[in-house]
C-alpha cells in the first residue's frame, strides 16, 4: 500500500501512542509531519493556565519531522496564521505518492497541504472533529459563509475520516457522499489504561492519591474553562444528599478562583478536591478510583476523549447533550446517560441515580462500558486507513 503521512499542528499526547502503534504493529509505512514543537518545550498551556510538559514519550517509536514555522507570530494559539509552514509544499512535491491525512483546516498550513497534496498526486484525506449538532447552535450567517468556504476546500480532498456519528453527519450535511467517508474513531491508548484497570484495585488507587477508601467518588477531568462548564458540576454536586460522596476535579484553569469561591460559600471544603494539572502517567489512577465520571461541557467540546479514558475503567459516564462523543459512546441506561447541557437539577439527579445502583447493575454497567470502548480503538483506525488504499 501507499505510505501514510499525517500532518499535525504539534505533538499531541493523545495521538503519539497511535502513531507508535501504527509504526510498531502494522505494515503501514508512516511518517508524521509537525508544524510546531511547542508541546514538547513545556510552554504555558492557555487552557490549563500553567506550564505543561507531558510525561509520556511524544516523539519515539515512529518517524517524524518538523517544518519551519515562518508565521509572523508563530504559535498554535495564534489562529489561522499562527502556523505558516510553506515547506509543506516542497515536502509533498518530493514525497512519493502517499495517503496524506490532514487534521482539520484551522491553520494556513493545513490548507496549503490539502491543495498542494491534490496537485502533487497524493490521496488527500481530511480528519477533523466538527460535530453536526454544534454547527446547528452557531450563528447562521457565519456558519453559512464557513460552509461555502469548506465546500471549496473539500473539492481537493479524496476521503473524509470521520471520528463519530455527529462528525459524519457534518460531512454529509455538506454534500460528502457515503463512499468518501471512512470511520477512524477518536480513541485513546486503551491498552495502557486497561492494564492499570486490571492490575490496580480501586482501594489501592485511592490510597495512592490520598482519597478516602470508602464512599463514592465522582470524577471530572478537564480544564477549568467556560467551554468545560465545571461550575455546572459543582452546583449539581452541592444539591446531592450524599454525606460520603466526594467530587474530584482533575485539572486547572482560569475558572479555578471562581470555583474555590463557590466551594467556600457552599461549605464544600473537604468534599471537593481541585487537583491542579495532572500528567498522563498519574491520571489513570484517578479513573480507577472513581465510581462515576461526568463530562458537562458545552459548545466547543467536539468529542471529549476523557470519556474514552473513563470507560476503559468501566465507569458509568454522564455526558452533556452537546458533547460529540455522547452520541457514540453512551448507551442510555446501559453504560451511562446523556443530560441536557446546563440543566443542573437533572445532572444532580442522574449522578444520584448511578451512585444508588445495586452492585449487580454496577457490574453490568462496567462490562457494558468495556465492551463499547473496545470498538473505539487504534485497531479501528488502522482498518479505516487500510480501507483507503483497497
Amino acid at each position: 500500500m501507499k505510505p501514510v503521512v499525517f500532518l499535525n499542528s504539534h505533538p499531541i499526547q493523545y495521538f503519539a501512542p497511535l502513531y507508535q502503534y501504527i509504526s510498531e504493529q502494522t505494515v503501514i509505512d508512516l511518517e508524521v509531519v509537525y508544524c510546531s514543537d511547542e508541546s514538547i518545550k513545556g510552554n504555558i498551556d492557555k487552557g490549563f493556565g500553567t506550564s505543561v510538559k507531558w510525561d509520556i514519550p511524544l516523539l519515539t517509536g515512529y518517524k517524524s519531522r518538523f517544518l519551519k514555522n515562518r508565521a509572523r507570530k508563530p504559535s498554535i494559539y495564534n489562529g489561522f496564521w499562527g502556523l505558516f509552514n510553506p515547506g509543506i509544499i516542497k515536502y509533498l512535491y518530493k514525497k512519493e505518492p502517499s495517503i496524506l491525512i490532514v487534521h482539520g483546516w484551522a491553520h494556513a498550513t493545513n490548507i496549503m497541504a490539502i491543495i498542494a497534496g491534490k496537485f502533487t498526486g497524493h490521496t488527500v484525506c481530511i480528519r477533523a472533529e466538527t460535530p453536526h449538532n454544534q454547527e446547528l447552535l452557531k450563528n447562521k450567517y457565519i456558519t453559512f459563509l464557513k460552509h461555502v468556504y469548506l465546500r471549496f476546500i473539500f473539492l481537493f480532498a479524496d476521503k473524509f475520516l470521520y471520528i463519530g456519528l455527529q462528525n459524519k453527519l457534518f460531512y454529509k450535511s455538506l454534500g460528502i457522499a457515503e463512499d468518501r467517508l471512512i470511520f477512524t474513531p477518536y480513541c485513546v491508548d486503551n491498552a495502557r489504561f486497561r492494564e492499570i484497570f486490571e492490575n490496580i484495585g480501586r482501594e489501592e488507587a485511592r490510597v495512592k492519591l490520598g482519597l478516602p477508601k470508602d464512599g463514592d467518588v465522582i470524577l471530572y477531568s478537564g480544564k477549568y474553562t467556560a467551554k468545560k462548564r465545571p461550575l455546572d458540576l459543582l452546583k449539581a454536586f452541592s444539591l446531592l444528599d450524599k454525606k460520603k460522596a466526594i467530587l474530584v476535579m482533575v485539572g486547572d484553569g482560569e475558572l479555578r478562583t471562581e470555583m474555590e469561591v463557590f466551594i467556600e460559600r457552599n461549605s464544600l471544603k473537604g468534599k471537593v478536591v481541585l487537583t491542579g494539572f495532572v500528567n498522563q502517567s498519574l491520571i489513570p489512577y484517578y479513573y480507577r478510583a472513581a465510581d462515576v465520571f461526568v463530562m458537562c461541557s458545552g459548545l466547543g467540546e467536539t468529542w471529549g476523549l476523557s470519556v474514552n479514558e473513563a470507560m476503559n475503567f468501566g465507569s458509568p459516564v454522564i455526558v452533556s447533550d452537546t458533547c460529540g462523543c455522547g452520541y457514540d459512546l453512551v448507551e442510555i441506561g446501559i453504560n451511562g446517560k446523556i443530560f441536557e447541557t446546563g440543566n443542573i437539577e437533572q445532572l444532580s439527579t442522574v449522578i444520584a441515580d448511578f451512585l444508588d445502583q445495586t452492585p449487580t447493575k454496577k457490574d453490568a454497567c462496567q462490562q457494558n462500558a468495556l465492551k463499547i470502548i473496545d470498538q473505539y480503538s487504534y485497531k479501528q483506525i488502522v482498518e479505516g486507513i487500510l480501507g483507503i488504499s483497497s
